[in-house]
């Protein structure tokens, strides 16, 4: 299991959001690119990005930033946020990005969805975002009818590269992740689960190795120095 540390971006800093609310946003660092960096530094291979303007307005929004840390070449990087057409995924892979994520318009349009990974095939993650057993969309501010784990394995029926997995109700908490769904789904479907969401000590990230998932989204816990990466990377070995 390997350790994913997050970037969130909004007008081009990095944030973060409590449980996904715009409303309750937390300020870490003026400088992404510099923030990149020191993961690098730290012993990270690959990170994660989420546009959070983009996510919001349903179009990239901060591909310029995305862009100068893809030419850093330091890390395997992978983006979610807002991307809803095919021209956005092309931008992206095309300056260097390794993975997209695709969250609400999987959900809103599973054809299209299907169409991308195999087109792009081994480059689409399904950004797969839950409040209790439904997946949410448009940077979950709505919830959808569908259940979260019957949705992840008709998607998984499709070449893409994982599945990310996130708890709303866990992100940026530090409170733990939700376990017991992130095993129900590491189980049920053979492509790469990547666990987001709640991790807050080295116990967590412990017990997710435990239940069999690719690797582990980590954000709040590293900026707030609750662990250090280099810490949890090894507790992931």
């Amino acid at each position: 299991m390997y350790i994913i540390p997050a970037i969130d971006l909004r007008n081009g800093k990095c944030v973060r959001l409590i449980q996904g609310d715009y409303n309750r946003q937390i300020d870490y660092c003026d400088d992404p690119i510099k923030q990149a960096k020191k993961f690098s530094s730290a012993g990270a291979e690959w990170l994660h990005i989420v546009d959070l303007d983009g996510a919001k307005t349903g179009k990239p929004a901060n591909t310029e930033v995305i862009s100068s840390i893809a030419a850093l070449g330091l890390l395997k990087i992978e983006v979610g946020g807002g991307l809803r057409d095919e021209a956005s995924i092309k931008q992206l892979l095309d300056v260097g990005v390794e993975w997209v994520i695709i969250g609400t318009k999987a959900v809103s349009d599973f054809a299209w969805f299907s169409e991308m990974a195999r087109k792009f095939a081994g480059k689409i993650v399904l950004g797969l975002d839950a409040r209790g057993d439904k997946v949410a969309t448009e940077g979950w501010v709505k919830d959808s009818s569908k259940s979260s784990l019957g949705f992840a394995i008709e998607a998984a029926k499709l070449p893409i590269a994982a599945i990310i997995y996130t708890d709303i109700a866990k992100d940026g908490m530090m409170a733990g992740p939700n376990l017991e769904r992130t095993k129900a789904l590491a189980e049920a479907v053979r492509v790469p689960v990547i666990a987001s969401g709640g991790v807050g000590e080295i116990a967590d990230i412990k017990k997710l190795a435990a239940a069999k998932v690719e690797a582990v989204i980590v954000g709040r816990a590293l900026y707030e120095g609750r662990l250090t990466l280099s810490d949890a990377i090894n507790a992931a070995k």
